[in-house]
């Protein structure tokens, strides 16, 4: 592989808060290092269709402060194939670029491995998912704004269930991870967490709460991440209601608006870490690594690693949840 001399940078997989502030960083430290950056526009479709545009400094001027991404972002099933990989390497090629950095999660990341297993184009990885479940990073880019949404709405659900006795299912996001609901809950004061983590939380949670019926709450505030096996927030509340009549049940499922919205301070800075040091990994002949945050530096994982690791919650904090909610 030949000295990098331009480069491209997409988003892919979901949104989160804080996309722009990297692909700003991306954009910006490559000019600074006289390189030419590429946007590529919705993902690996836009790799494999050819959807390119030339980024320049003022391309990414007051795009900070803006949630989403102005490269827009797509799934791409035809990305997983050996034909469709091939069609976005041609089209690297064509367009002389020998580095590209991903901004996505893990599902983002296991196409970029296989990639850099098939093809000599460097690929660099940045953690872009408001469900924080890459492994080898901190945090991921849009994890904070995504908690702090959630917290602003609870807390103004709060005050509407201690106003009438009622007791509250709110649904956040994470399909397949716990951390925003855990975050979210500590933070709010909730009466219980239900993540897709554990198992069999069904009785528990009745225990739970005839515990507060019997202290007479006045209100009740369980938060349900989207992903765990009893259901949603609606199927969990049908399944308790009968139990406590003595509270009025109400279902609220906060969805996309955890996903919009300006990124915080921590996001914007995380991300503008992130971007720079993932240009820095390709001027440094890095290939098929994630840059991520441990203890607020800067680490390179390999995205095998990154891919085949489960990230664990922190068990202690769902154990102060058990010990707050008395």
């Amino acid at each position: 592989m030949g000295k990098i001399k331009r480069i491209g940078v997409l988003t892919s997989g979901g949104d989160a808060p804080g996309m722009n502030a990297a692909i700003r960083a991306v954009v910006r430290t490559a000019i600074y290092n006289d390189l030419e950056v590429i946007g590529i526009r919705q993902g690996y479709q836009g790799l494999i269709k050819g959807f390119f545009k030339p980024l320049k400094s003022h391309s990414v001027s007051e795009i900070i402060q803006r949630g989403g991404t102005i490269l827009k972002t797509a799934r791409c099933e035809e990305f997983r194939t050996e034909a469709g990989r091939k069609k976005a390497h041609d089209n690297l090629k064509k367009q002389g670029i020998n580095g590209v950095v991903v901004i996505g999660g893990d599902g983002t990341f296991r196409g970029a491995r296989i990639f850099n297993e098939e093809y000599e184009i460097p690929f660099v990885g940045v953690p872009g998912t408001i469900d924080n479940d890459v492994f080898g990073t901190d945090s991921t880019i849009g994890y904070d704004t995504a908690l702090n949404t959630a917290i602003q709405a609870i807390d103004k659900i709060r005050d509407t269930a201690s106003a009438h006795n009622r007791l509250f299912f709110i649904e956040v996001m994470g399909a397949e991870a716990g951390f925003i609901a855990i975050r979210s809950g500590i933070a709010c004061g909730a009466e219980a967490i239900l993540i897709p983590e554990l198992k069999d939380q069904l009785k528990s949670l009745k225990k739970q709460l005839e515990e507060g019926n019997r202290r007479k709450k006045s209100s009740n505030i369980i938060i349900v991440a989207e992903g765990d096996e009893e259901g949603g927030a609606a199927q969990i509340a049908n399944k308790v209601k009968d139990d406590f009549k003595d509270y009025s049940v109400r279902v609220t499922v906060l969805g996309h608006i955890q996903r919009g919205g300006s990124p915080s301070a921590f996001d914007r800075v995380t991300a503008s870490r992130m971007g720079h040091a993932a240009v820095e990994a390709l001027l440094d002949d890095q290939k098929s690594v994630m840059v991520g945050l441990k203890n607020n530096e800067i680490v390179h994982v390999p995205f095998r690693k990154a891919v085949k690791t489960h990230k664990e919650v922190n068990w202690e904090l769902l154990k102060l949840v058990n010990i707050l909610s008395i």
